[in-house]
């Protein structure tokens, strides 16, 4: 298996065939992925609701997401990893998000960063593409600033919403993006922001008009039940399997069910022979 290049992803949007990406925040489940062919792998600073239990994502911080993105680099050493810059790893200044950007790619070896925001972002988008470094921009519902939109909100739902999602789309691409995340925005105003960038635009609750499809993986494996945006699949319900899991497991301790014979390491008869001599048994 040959790993995604920037290339592979624009000839992908050239031929109209559709990017799969998931979010991953640890080593098995990025292998599993990888084994499934998914296209792109996002260490999403949602690793924050979905593993650490907060109720946000503003908790993240560098050490937090370089472990993560290290981990998932681990398990899919052949796929296309981004690094999700967390809360005020580049809001600060141009420069300190240079050098954060860089550490997702020295230290943690991501092949990309993504940061939420347009235009308001516009410099640090340009000084991380002008260092080297591949950037996908973040617009619409960007949970990090989800204070300012009023909570995790759908956005470009009214005119004066569209006009900035647009003006913020291309922001980004012109301060140097090459790939732009759309979250939660409507669908009439995605297809309007794929028409007019040349970069490949993806979505996630954003609906058809786009060039791939992000989701968070919690989501889709019916693992995270706190709540269930309006735009996500449950392709497995992973989280009624656990408890039956664990509740069968813990009626079997109770029971003695569990550990049974097949489950032990037995000593050889002439060596339990020799120990029993020895104890005067």
């Amino acid at each position: 298996m040959r790993k995604m290049s920037v290339l592979d992803l624009c000839r992908m949007k050239e031929s109209g065939e559709k990017v799969s990406w998931i979010t991953a925040y640890d080593a098995p489940t990025a292998s599993l992925a990888e084994q499934a062919g998914i296209d792109m792998l996002l260490v999403g600073d949602s690793v924050g609701m979905c593993v650490y239990g907060y109720s946000g994502t503003t908790e993240m911080t560098m050490p937090i997401m370089l472990a993560h993105t290290a981990a998932v680099r681990r398990g899919a050493p052949q796929t296309y990893v981004i690094g999700d810059m967390p809360f005020l790893s580049y809001q600060v200044s141009a420069e300190e998000a240079v050098r954060n950007a860089g550490a997702f790619i020295q230290e943690a070896g991501a092949d990309a960063v993504k940061l939420e925001g347009g235009r308001r972002v516009a410099k640090q988008i340009r000084a991380i593409s002008e260092a080297g470094i591949v950037v996908f921009g973040h617009i619409g519902l960007t949970p990090q600033s989800s204070g300012q939109l009023g909570g995790f909100k759908a956005q470009g739902l009214t005119v004066d919403s569209a006009r900035a999602m647009i003006a913020d789309a291309e922001a980004v691409q012109e301060a140097g993006a090459m790939f732009l995340l759309v979250e939660a925005v409507a669908p009439q105003v995605t297809r309007i922001i794929r028409e007019r960038l040349s970069i490949p635009v993806y979505g996630i609750g954003a609906g058809p008009h786009t060039d791939g499809e992000l989701l968070i993986v919690s989501d889709l494996l019916g693992i995270f039940e706190a709540f269930t945006p309006k735009f996500v699949k449950r392709y497995a319900r992973l989280a009624e399997q656990i408890r039956e899991a664990f509740t069968a497991y813990r009626e079997e301790v109770k029971s003695g069910a569990f550990p049974g014979p097949e489950h032990a390491y037995n000593m050889k008869p002439d060596e339990l022979e020799k120990l029993q001599a020895e104890l005067g048994a």
